[in-house]
């Protein structure tokens, strides 16, 4: 099965706000990338609301009945506005980030054993609601048992520094990093995502690379690009990043 592809909507909801006119539309946009291909629609809700807000999300959620086949997953950290918006929504995915309310973009993974603690019983409370879960991590191999032990799904391998060391000298020690993760994931029973900072140039090389990829969630490169390709051009080009 070919690495499902997730559209991030949270830079559509950003221009929209700059205005009080109500376009671009969120659920326009997600209606044209799912009629391009994408497999799923992630939305990431952070405290200010500065793009995607809560209204957005119960929108995206009733327009998500009409495409059963595919997942809507919210992201966002369980101790702020995320989990209130689950218990409501029940989404098919809920992937855990450790963001700082102000935080300018998602930076970092969780960090174990200090975080063990406050996410084992959120991570249950979600999957109650039927989510799976995925936990927000870095690309560090010794960090997967505990993430499987607080009782993840899955995880979310950061992919910054890959995407950062792109096609330089360090590139490739960084992805055998990065599938060196990937394998101890999936060596104690959890399955892999991956997302931040992807595009059309460095896309191919992590899915070849990295085994097993379940999904890829691209938001900020896919919607640049879908200002000069329109959005299905753009999904179907990403779509193709992501074939054997």
């Amino acid at each position: 099965m070919n690495t499902h592809l997730s559209v991030n909507l949270n830079k559509v909801a950003l221009v929209r706000n700059t205005r009080h006119l109500g376009i671009p539309s969120v659920t326009r946009a997600a209606t044209l990338c799912l009629q391009a291909g994408a497999h799923g629609i992630t939305v990431h809700p952070r405290p200010d609301q500065r793009h995607i807000r809560d209204g957005d999300v119960f929108d995206l959620a009733a327009l998500m009945k009409d495409w059963p086949d595919r997942e809507f997953n919210i992201e966002g950290n369980p101790l702020h506005n995320l989990m209130p918006l689950v218990r409501q929504v029940r989404p098919q995915q809920v992937t855990f980030v450790p963001d700082g309310e102000g935080q300018f973009t998602s930076d970092h993974g969780w960090r174990f054993p200090q975080d063990a603690a406050v996410l084992k019983d959120l991570i249950a409370e979600a999957q109650a609601l039927g989510a799976r879960v995925s936990l927000f991590m870095d690309a560090d191999a010794d960090a997967m048992g505990a993430a499987r032990e607080v009782g993840a799904n899955r995880v979310e391998l950061y992919t910054e520094p890959y995407a950062a060391h792109h096609g330089s000298a360090s590139g490739a020690e960084v992805l055998a990093k990065f599938s060196q993760a990937a394998k101890a994931a999936q060596a104690v029973g959890l399955e892999v995502n991956a997302g931040h900072d992807l595009n059309l140039l460095n896309l191919r090389d992590f899915v070849q690379a990295v085994p097993h990829v379940k999904e890829v969630s691209i938001g900020h490169a896919l919607m640049a690009d879908a200002l000069e390709m329109g959005y299905s051009a753009t999904v179907k080009a990403y779509l193709d990043c992501l074939k054997p």
